[in-house]
């Protein structure tokens, strides 16, 4: 056996899993690939499920990431409707609930990371009561959207709110709730939520923050209102809940792979088995001294097509660019780099809509949030990936031409 010619099962049919199989045979593979996935859909994109999808405005095939065809074409194996039970280190070897058993020389774990849902105590099994992570949900989604009234969001991230958005533009009374003293809390800084809470409030969503639900309550099975932490009772249709998601590592737990923060791998995405990976959203990785975890549609592809690399025999250890978008209304919001620990924001405004804040730690430029200013996005993007920072003065007029701000490494700067 060479490494060209080794057996593949990637566990996880998502952006990640399909990512590394096509880069698999990009780069010569010509040995068995196996992908199984618990969907009985073909791996699709995720993002659309919760605007253009479920507005109707884009059809199931086209969330595919691939045709059908491909996976026949590039002999890739793929399984759906099937659930990974077990994985035999010893062995090599992993069982499915259908009673397969499968070899590997390589396992590459992409199991994802499923939202967190409500208590059945406190009515998070009522029918009505959604989250929006599969091609079933999306289409829950839209039936609501054509036949409801009034909708509660729990929870004011950006999955939350871009369900807002899309209730909103349909007609609906949308209640959005968030138990943090602001939406965004754990990734934006407070003046991109101003910004988008004004976007918001704009097109009619009640933003309630600091606020919890305390329960659900419905009629024969079906949810009909919900009791606010401060007493307060609403109706609600239906409610979408959005309060962030769980690493999927069971498989990994129970064969002994260690965890933290999801599934632990090195800068080549090797966990602490060294035949098997582990990519996307359920994987924690190395990046700038930390360990962190990025859910998003840029690392999980990027880490893929490195980690198929590296099964190859090409050792380059994975260095992230975290990048992000959010699409609400008219508004599209463009993030590149992380804002922890930043202790300045500097505002660049061309009018009330075009808007981006720029994220400094000290002297460091370490992130941007970027509403309709692609530019802004494109320019700070560059300089965080090169390790370079503007000077926060210049970034505060609208009039410079960001092109000919002189940057340097340790982040002084001045115009050329």
């Amino acid at each position: 056996m060479t490494l060209e010619t080794q057996r593949v099962v990637v566990v996880g049919a998502g952006q990640a899993g399909i990512a590394l199989c096509a880069k698999l045979r990009n780069l010569g593979h010509t040995g068995p690939i196996t992908l199984i996935g618990v969907e009985p859909a073909p791996p699709y994109q995720r993002p659309p499920l919760s605007k253009a999808y479920a507005l109707g405005e884009m059809d199931a095939e086209r969330l595919y990431l691939r045709p059908e065809e491909f996976y026949e074409q590039h002999k890739i194996d793929l399984r759906v409707s099937t659930r990974v039970t077990e994985i035999d280190r010893a062995a090599r070897s992993i069982e499915t609930d259908n009673g397969d058993t499968i070899g590997y020389d390589s396992l590459v774990l992409a199991t994802g990371a499923p939202p967190r849902r409500l208590p059945a105590a406190i009515g998070g099994d009522l029918d009505g009561v959604l989250c929006i992570r599969t091609l079933e949900d999306a289409d829950r989604f839209a039936g609501y959207l054509g036949s409801a009234k009034n909708v509660l969001i729990v929870g004011g991230g950006y999955i939350g709110l871009e369900a807002a958005a899309v209730a909103a533009k349909k007609g609906l009374k949308v209640t959005l709730i968030e138990a943090a003293p602001r939406i965004l809390g754990r990734v934006a800084c407070a003046e991109t939520a101003d910004y988008i809470r004004h976007l918001h409030t704009s097109h009619g969503v009640d933003i309630r923050e600091g606020t919890g639900l305390e329960r659900l309550t419905g009629t024969d099975g079906k949810v009909s209102h919900a009791t606010l932490g401060n007493g307060d009772v609403i109706e609600a249709d239906f409610v979408v809940v959005g309060i962030g998601v769980t690493p999927e590592t069971m498989l990994a737990e129970t064969s002994g792979i260690t965890l933290d923060n999801g599934i632990a791998v090195d800068e080549l995405s090797r966990t602490s088995d060294p035949s098997i990976s582990a990519i996307g959203d359920c994987a924690s990785f190395p990046y700038r001294g930390d360990r962190i975890r990025l859910e998003s549609v840029g690392n999980a592809i990027a880490q893929a097509e490195a980690t198929a690399a590296a099964i190859m025999g090409n050792e380059t250890p994975y260095v992230a660019k975290p990048w992000f978008w959010s699409d609400q209304y008219d508004v599209k919001l463009q993030i590149a780099g992380l804002g922890t620990g930043h202790d300045l924001i500097v505002e660049r405004a061309t009018d009330e809509k075009v808007k981006s804040f720029w994220y400094f730690r000290g002297d460091k430029l370490v992130a941007i949030d970027a509403m309709n200013a692609p530019r802004d996005y494109m320019m700070a993007k560059r300089w965080i990936e090169n390790g370079q920072s503007p000077r926060p003065d210049d970034i505060r007029d609208p009039d410079a031409v960001l092109k000919s701000l002189a940057v340097t490494a340790n982040g002084s700067s001045g115009s050329a």
